[in-house]
């Protein structure tokens, strides 16, 4: 079974603006430091941390359709006074290289040109490309009438350029020709006409069915933003953005959203899962396969389709701890008679779950995050649990906080996958490098010890 796929827009700008950068600097930096006696691998290395971090902390990458030049331009100078610093720090603490003002100077504004020359042709290219071609637009309602609703319809219609196409007016308190239908409507309308962004202005709509649409919005993949007014709205973090001087407040998106973040957790994925690939799975994978042979028929290592990152499938492998069988979408119960004696041990240290190593490093998961369901699950549970499908806004994982919390193995009953849920929706929207390293830990832990729904 696969999942019916969602589309994402312009997800390769930001992936290609970051490498551009850091491919411009390090070139650049080889060149121009060739004669300073630099080590060229030490200042690399440091030099793209460093360019990175300095980016997390001014949101150098956080542009949008909607960021007008000015602002893109107060970015770049933040990140290139800052990263002059680092630069000119880099010197003292290396002992044999020669500090040179000029050449550094000549490297910075080189790269601040480059740099510049890049971005200002992108953002053009993009904004130009949206209005001859009609692509790479998204689809918005706005809920009210009111005179910031039509305000903001009018910024939709005079700015083109930022690639947004206006579909209607929703309301229950306004009766207009120009309105599309009710509140209680827009959850059909926003699937049967893949609306991309719901507007929302906060005087028009009780807090009520604010919750259950912003539940929706989680659901769907969908982004819901509002038009703020006096009213208070509940606990979640806001931020605010100007489409020209109009102020939009957005949700606040998770940590694991952060371009800088997401190559960190990465970075750690790879490092960790070449680790244990070369230094445990190289020599325990002949040994463990000589076993399971010994023991029933069939393929050493079991592969299962799976729902990953934005509900993609993916192929998640395992050492085969069950006798073949037909019933591969049923999970694994008390004393199930097709799990082997093998199998029962690896089950019960979790060593059957080790080849998912190889995942990590396809990029398919990570070594921590929600644990990947069966597709039946998924289907069985998607709609019946609230904010189920937001675990699939990350990579899945070999372990995660509600693994390390008890509630692994068979669902027995359905408060079993409400409380998975909950902690997996807990790790995405409060992760930190330090949760992950704890979860590490006491997975280590928890397989010595021994669980009672390991089986």
């Amino acid at each position: 079974m696969v999942a019916q796929q969602t589309g994402r827009y312009s997800k390769y700008i930001r992936p290609i603006s970051v490498l551009f950068d850091v491919i411009t600097l390090t070139v650049l930096s080889l060149f121009f430091f060739r004669d300073l006696n630099v080590s060229e691998v030490n200042y690399v290395v440091y030099q793209t941390i460093t360019w990175l971090l300095i980016a997390a902390i001014v949101g150098y990458y956080e542009v949008f359709r909607f960021t007008t030049p000015v602002e893109i331009l107060s970015k770049l100078i933040k990140q290139f006074s800052l990263f002059l610093l680092v630069v000119i720090a880099f010197f003292p603490f290396a002992k044999t290289a020669i500090f040179s003002g000029t050449v550094i100077a000549y490297f910075v504004t080189l790269s601040f040109i480059i740099i510049v020359a890049f971005k200002s042709f992108l953002f053009i290219y993009l904004k130009k490309y949206r209005i001859t071609t009609g692509s790479n637009y998204r689809n918005a309602i706005i809920i009210g009438y009111t005179a910031e609703a039509i305000r903001l319809k009018e910024v939709f219609d005079n700015r083109k350029d930022y690639g947004y196409r206006f579909y209607g007016y929703f309301s229950d308190k306004k009766q207009n020709p120009e309105i599309s239908g009710r509140v209680e409507d827009i959850k059909k309308y926003v699937i049967d006409n893949k609306i991309d962004e719901i507007y929302c202005s906060l005087n028009e709509i009780s807090n009520e069915k604010l919750k259950d649409l912003v539940e929706f919005a989680d659901e769907h993949k969908k982004a819901i933003k509002f038009i703020p007014d006096t009213k208070e709205i509940f606990s979640k973090n806001l931020k605010i953005d100007y489409y020209e001087l109009f102020p939009v407040l957005s949700l606040q998106k998770t940590q694991l959203h952060n371009p800088l973040i997401k190559g960190i957790k990465r970075a750690f994925d790879v490092v960790f899962s070449l680790f244990v690939i070369v230094f445990l799975l190289s020599w325990l994978i002949p040994i463990l396969a000589i076993l399971i042979k010994l023991e029933s028929k069939g393929p050493v290592f079991f592969k299962q389709g799976r729902p990953g990152l934005d509900e993609k499938e993916f192929f998640c492998y395992k050492f085969r701890s069950m006798q073949v069988n037909r019933f591969t979408e049923k999970e694994a119960s008390k004393n199930d008679p097709r799990v082997t004696k093998m199998g029962k041990f690896m089950r019960k240290t979790s060593i059957d779950e080790l080849p998912q190593f190889f995942n990590v490093l396809l990029g398919d998961m990570s070594v921590v995050g929600p644990r990947p369901h069966l597709w039946s699950q998924n289907k069985a549970y998607a709609t019946r649990i609230k904010k189920y499908m937001v675990r699939h806004y990350v990579k899945p994982g070999i372990t995660g906080l509600a693994q390390v919390k008890g509630f692994r193995g068979e669902i027995e009953t359905e408060e079993d996958m409400v409380n998975r849920i909950k902690l997996d929706v807990f790790y995405i929207e409060n992760w930190s490098m330090f949760m992950d390293m704890k979860i590490i830990i006491q997975t280590v832990i928890n397989i010595f010890k021994g669980e009672d729904k390991a089986y």
